[in-house]
């Protein structure tokens, strides 16, 4: 696609940018980990789970959670505590301005990071400026092709600084004993290794296409398997949206793409190799991810004359940013 011709503002209000989160399953009613449903607004997910750990009195490793959400925004997400004792809290207590638990309920299983299927967005862009004939065609395609699956700008924290942080640590052996620090770091060095390769199949026009040697993904799972370039049936499924080319989330170990797509791979990252080393050095290990995100139950409308209202479904890890720097250039108010 072209330069959007179009922009716009978010997040002008905190209502403005909805995030519902979406288990995938239904928590069975019993067992010892406690799920919270919360509602919450102005808040990062980590300063949530410190705040859920001191009201429940347990470690702050007892309490977990799926997916982090944004801080900026009106979100709901699923929390877990780990309360052996099956202890009954008074959790609308914990209810302020900024947050309110809205469900509770038991389950047998840790709630682990990652393990939902989606989040559903709502989101307000105000302030348009620019060639509105050209957002409908924009949306259209999305809806059809769906984005390019970048790690958005947060990934790597305010003015790139998990990224400096990923530097010290991998790069020059600084010390880091906070673990969730540490998996932070970690994730913005592979999202940059991720996001180079992404780009470069985006500037040669095949981020939405199948090359011999590339690691397909069958859509909706996490099988994989290697495109050799002689079977027709695999270009058609990648254009019917069933079959999505891949890119590394680099460690050890793990299955590599082969001919044409590990050329290019290897071409990018010949400028990161010590990042590459030091992330198996440090047990990482070499994961898959779609170079293409599925933007489902695309719908718009035009609320005013110069504000957008979109909603939309994403499969996790996908970014809501990255869906509208696509389709106009956005600021945040």
């Amino acid at each position: 696609m072209d330069v959007p011709k179009v922009s716009g503002t978010i997040r002008a209000h905190f209502s403005d940018f909805q995030v519902d989160e979406q288990l995938g399953f239904i928590p069975s009613g019993e067992g010892e980990h406690c799920f919270l449903l919360i509602r919450k607004q102005g808040e990062n997910t980590e300063t949530v789970a410190r705040q859920i750990a001191r009201f429940a009195g347990v470690p702050a490793q007892a309490v977990t959670y799926s997916g982090m959400k944004d801080r900026n925004a009106v979100t709901t997400q699923w929390f877990g505590v780990h309360l052996p004792k099956r202890t009954h809290l008074r959790w609308s207590d914990i209810n302020s301005p900024s947050i309110e638990v809205i469900e509770q309920t038991w389950h047998q299983k840790k709630l682990r990071r990652g393990v939902h299927q989606s989040n559903h967005f709502r989101i307000v862009v105000s302030a348009l400026h620019g060639d509105l004939s050209t957002l409908e065609q924009r949306l259209r395609w999305i809806q059809n092709q769906g984005v390019p699956n970048y790690f958005g700008e947060q990934r790597f924290g305010l003015a790139g600084q998990n990224l400096l942080e990923a530097e010290r640590l991998l790069l020059e052996g600084q010390r880091k004993n906070n673990r969730h620090q540490r998996g932070l770091y970690y994730s913005a060095a592979r999202s940059l290794l991720f996001n180079c390769i992404l780009s470069e199949r985006v500037a040669q026009g095949t981020w939405n296409q199948s090359l011999p040697g590339d690691l397909m993904q069958i859509d909706g799972s996490q099988s994989f398997f290697c495109f050799d370039g002689l079977d027709e049936r695999v270009i058609e499924r990648v254009a019917a949206r069933g079959l999505h080319p891949t890119g590394p989330l680099w460690g050890k170990d793990g299955v590599q793409p082969q001919l044409e797509s590990l050329a290019i791979e290897r071409k990018v990252l010949e400028d990161f190799r010590p990042f590459c080393v030091a992330l198996e050095k440090n047990d990482l290990v070499l994961q898959r991810r779609s170079l293409r995100l599925l933007v489902d139950d695309l719908e718009w409308a035009f609320a005013e004359e110069d504000q957008l209202v979109l909603t939309f479904k994403l499969t996790r890890g996908g970014f809501a940013t990255v869906v509208l720097q696509e389709l106009l250039s956005v600021t945040s108010a």
